[in-house]
């Protein structure tokens, strides 16, 4: 037989067990901790009251806003997002120090890089093990054979690439980061003119060929600056947000559930 779940009570309030259960749906639980997903849910569900119990000692009163065409908040929603605006006040941007991050860390602000390449695709499902071995092991003697006479790529593109660039001799032409996938660009990144690499990505095997580059110029610190503002702004608004909630918590009276730092990150 279960164990009853203890009742969650925020400054006299208890939260239907319904409403737990249901939120519960929305917190996926790590394997082996079954209770990690209701314990989150409980929380979200605490807090929001609590945001909600403070709108109303505020008198807090807003419309719901429309959030997309024809998608609208609810009534308790819009005083959430009210009672936000009103209290926190995030830290604001000192542009002193967004330059001195710039320019500790002049790689986060490369322009794109632009890439010459070709390829011959060995494709396999990502969830077939089986055709994956197959992909690999028929890349590796392909890949063996180009080291020992580069000028096949072609041919051997034409003859065993899963890919419509076959008919180009594998040819990607030119590619910025970001065009191809995550893993694909990686190995790119890494590679020198004229290598020859081998690159696993969702799609099956790669035998890659890198023929030319250009690596993107550090921007300018003014270029960068309205992105920097945005990061930091939005760093700030989580942390404000955090203490503000932390101070709610602290000041309320809540059973049944935990408000440790971990359990509410």
């Amino acid at each position: 037989m279960k164990p009853l779940l203890p009742p969650v009570v925020v400054n006299g309030v208890t939260i239907d067990p319904g409403r737990i259960a249901a939120e519960a749906q929305n917190h996926p639980a790590p394997k082996g901790k079954p209770g990690h997903a209701w314990r989150a849910a409980a929380r979200a569900l605490a807090v929001r009251e609590l945001l909600l119990q403070e709108a109303r000692s505020r008198g807090i009163a807003a419309e719901p806003a429309e959030l997309a065409p024809g998608q609208w908040e609810t009534e308790d929603e819009a005083a959430i997002r009210a009672l936000l605006d009103l209290a926190i006040r995030p830290a604001p941007a000192d542009e002193a120090a967004l330059a001195a991050h710039y320019a500790a860390h002049p790689e986060q602000f490369r322009a794109p890089s632009l890439y010459e390449a070709a390829h011959i695709l060995f494709a396999a499902a990502p969830e077939d093990a089986s055709a994956r071995a197959e992909a690999r092991a028929r890349a590796e003697v392909v890949l063996a054979e180009l080291r020992a006479e580069p000028r096949r790529f072609a041919e051997l593109a034409a003859r065993y690439s899963a890919c419509s660039s076959k008919t180009a001799g594998g040819m990607l032409g030119q590619l910025t980061s970001g065009d191809t996938v995550p893993e694909f660009d990686a190995v790119l990144a890494t590679m020198e003119e004229g290598a020859l690499a081998l690159a696993e990505t969702r799609y099956g095997l790669h035998v890659i060929r890198l023929d030319a580059r250009a690596r993107g110029e550090v921007l300018p610190f003014e270029s960068v600056l309205s992105q920097l503002r945005q990061a930091h702004d939005k760093a700030a608004w989580l942390r404000a947000s955090r203490d503000y909630l932390d101070g709610l918590v602290a000041g309320a009276e809540i059973s049944g559930i935990s408000f440790d730092q971990q359990g509410r990150a």
